[in-house]
């Protein structure tokens, strides 16, 4: 085994792949990860990634360099896992989630067969302008959105805060997804195929839910 290769460890998990990083300078680990990518391109392709940096420190600046020339290459980075506070707040910071779901197996063999990925990603922080999430399931903000941020998922979007950015909700076509905030002021909303823009809002602002009727969206009190 190569040097480079010792550095990473590469499994398969149901979101997608989760690349564990060895103990080494960062700048030998991301050219380690990038050049096991170009090594198997075809494996990588399209790949959804989760990435352990275990103690690494890392910063913005480090982190959106990776996550580019992933992207240069087709895979997505959505999350980062890792030890340390200052890379948390470095992934939370570029809108990736700090967890990844670990459903249980019997769960997992239970559930029923349908369109969308049923666990959901718990996003504890606000959305800021240029961010973007892309989940194959549910995803809840405990934040804003921001305008200039996005959020693409397979299921529902749930935020509690303002959501003045972009969303798109059973991006795969699940037209039962819906759309809830306590601010409902999107620049553009979409559930499933349908697409809509928040009109200028009249009267108190409340909670709302967005939602397909009969194939067109429409927005409601969101009530308990």
């Amino acid at each position: 085994m190569s040097k480079a290769a010792s550095l990473i460890d590469i499994k398969g998990i149901r979101d997608g792949l989760l690349v564990k990083l060895g103990d080494a300078p960062w700048p030998d680990l991301q050219v380690a990860l990038i050049h096991a990518v170009d090594e198997r391109q075809a494996f990588f392709k399209g790949a959804r990634l989760a990435l352990d940096v275990g103690s690494q420190v890392l910063h913005v600046a480090e982190l959106a360099a990776l996550r580019e020339l992933l992207s240069e290459r087709g895979i997505f980075l959505w999350a980062v896992l890792s030890e340390s506070s200052v890379s948390e707040q470095t992934t939370q910071n570029l809108g990736l989630a700090t967890r990844i779901s670990k459903p249980r197996p019997e769960a997992a063999r239970s559930a029923p067969k349908s369109g969308v990925d049923e666990t959901a990603l718990w996003l504890a922080h606000t959305l800021r302008s240029g961010a973007r999430v892309e989940f194959p399931g549910h995803v809840f903000v405990m934040g804003d959105v921001n305008p200039g941020a996005e959020i693409v998922a397979g299921g529902s979007i749930v935020v509690w805060g303002r959501l003045r950015g972009v969303v798109h909700a059973g991006a795969q076509g699940e037209a039962s997804a819906v759309v809830c905030a306590l601010e409902l002021s999107p620049t553009q909303l979409r559930i499933a195929g349908e697409i809509a823009v928040s009109p200028k809002r009249k009267g108190k602002i409340q909670p709302e839910i967005a939602c397909l009727q009969g194939g067109v969206l429409v927005a409601e009190p969101w009530q308990a």
